[in-house]
């Protein structure tokens, strides 16, 4: 197995929210289980890891804030009066909200791998991966990832056609 990252030790439990699709409310569900797991009182974080859609940000009405760096890596936004909503997406690293990513396989894989191993998560209850449309690359990059913490979880979002 590879190395594990020091980052994600406190995260409890991982749950990818997946689709064969875009367009069938991924990031409105992943959205709304934080919100919900929150309300419920545990400590949350949302990875966005639509590299090309971002969404995450603009749902929760923080797309205008930055990412820092701490001694352990990036340090995700955070949501809400009470912060208790730590998120990380790549709409925090443009330098406009809606601006493209247009990147070829390697490189979405190699950020897909920084947001795993580089952000300081601290204490967790659940981690919602919200990840982007179909069965693409990021996928399997985001799964092998997180596969060495064996705590995943997964939504499929499906329509009824």
């Amino acid at each position: 197995l590879p190395e594990r990252s020091t980052n994600l030790l406190g995260v409890r439990h991982i749950v990818l929210v997946l689709s064969g699709k875009g367009g069938v409310g991924k990031s409105t569900l992943s959205t709304e289980l934080a919100l919900a797991l929150r309300h419920r009182g545990h400590r949350v974080g949302i990875l966005d890891v639509d590299l090309c859609g971002p969404s995450i940000p603009r749902m929760l009405r923080v797309q205008d804030r930055a990412v820092h760096q701490c001694d352990s890596g990036w340090v995700p936004v955070f949501v809400g009066q009470d912060r208790d909503i730590a998120l990380m997406s790549i709409g925090f690293l443009l330098e406009r909200p809606d601006d493209a990513v247009v990147w070829r396989g390697p490189k979405k894989n190699a950020l897909i791998k920084q947001f795993v191993t580089d952000v300081a998560w601290g204490d967790l209850d659940f981690l919602i991966v919200d990840t982007p449309p179909g069965t693409s690359d990021e996928h399997i990059s985001t799964v092998e990832a997180l596969r060495p913490y064996r705590l995943l979880g997964a939504i499929l979002v499906t329509t009824p056609q």
